[in-house]
């Protein structure tokens, strides 16, 4: 009977820690793995989405050929031949001629760096001023949350493409200004979307250990909360990038934008409409690559916040 209780083994498992004892580390550490697994999680489930695979392709395209359109272009894009103005789409121009005989294919290689960067640069903009205002508002609480939500209100009162042909007007022109013009009108969708993560992270535990051990502000909010509350905001840049391209094309077409000779896709069809009959052609093609760049970008980033969406996990 001895022998047999000898034999006779024990295994206690280890309760875990009540949330008050818990380290700053401790929950930092497990958050850390928690995050890196949900983000293997992501990944696996984006690429299994065809739509995913085939716009981040698309996508990759544009950027290869705007990266490279020095090495790809046949011409300058510059390079005016009026003997053949208007010509039609050959071996010799792919995509044919403008009205001052430019080749429109390497114009619209180079236009897509203009384009691309236009919707880049407008809405790294608005992200960065969101993620100031908003994770401000969100943090803080209170009366500065009041106030800043106040002037949004009064921000999304005016329509974006409204306020942006304001912007434009006022200060004419050119890359810089319709960047300006495009980023304002999205800063009320970043400062909302970052502010309802933070007012929803704060609470979480880590959260509260880092202030027990007196971290400063700006170190919990930048270190611990922005981190975990970035995600909804990159799915949201990723879907506004294609609608800001959008927007500075229908400026340029106004004539309020980028404007001719710049290669910028807005910028062409606008040259193009007055022969818009004649040679319709010549606006085919840059709207042609703004429907095909927008469509990528949204079949991309609407497949990026499925992935994204716990609820869809299976």
């Amino acid at each position: 009977m001895e022998a047999m209780t000898n034999q006779v083994k024990f295994h206690y498992k280890t309760p875990p820690k009540p949330a008050s004892e818990i380290t700053s580390d401790e929950a930092l550490g497990r958050e850390k793995v928690k995050k890196q697994s949900q983000f293997g999680e992501v990944m696996k489930r984006l690429f299994k989405n065809k739509s995913a695979v085939i716009g981040l392709v698309i996508i990759a395209i544009f950027v290869f050929a705007a990266i490279f359109a020095p090495l790809i272009a046949p011409y300058d894009y510059e390079a005016v031949d009026i003997a053949n103005r208007y010509a039609a789409p050959s071996l010799e121009h792919l995509c044919g001629t403008d009205e001052f005989g430019r080749d429109i294919f390497s114009r619209l290689l180079y236009g897509a760096r203009y384009s691309l960067a236009l919707g880049l640069c407008a809405e790294a903009f608005s992200v960065v001023f969101g993620i100031v205002v908003g994770g401000i508002a969100g943090y803080f609480g209170g009366w500065v949350d009041n106030l800043i939500m106040r002037l949004l209100d009064i921000i999304q009162a005016i329509p974006s493409i409204l306020l942006s042909i304001v912007i434009s007007t006022a200060l004419g022109g050119g890359f810089f200004n319709t960047v300006l013009a495009m980023g304002v009108g999205g800063i009320a969708r970043g400062v909302r979307t970052i502010r309802a993560q933070f007012l929803q992270v704060r609470e979480q535990e880590y959260v509260e250990a880092a202030k027990a051990i007196d971290c400063s502000t700006p170190k919990i909010i930048f270190t611990h909360i922005l981190p975990n509350a970035v995600a909804p905001m990159i799915v949201s840049t990723t879907m506004g990038i294609g609608g800001t391209i959008m927007g500075a094309a229908g400026l340029s077409y106004l004539g309020l934008g980028i404007q001719p000779p710049t290669p910028e896709w807005g910028a062409m069809l606008t040259a193009a409409k007055d022969s818009m009959r004649t040679h319709p052609l010549q606006m085919l093609w840059p709207g042609l690559c703004i429907a095909i760049f927008v469509l990528a970008m949204n079949m991309f980033g609407d497949a990026l916040r499925d992935a994204m969406d716990p609820k869809l996990k299976n």
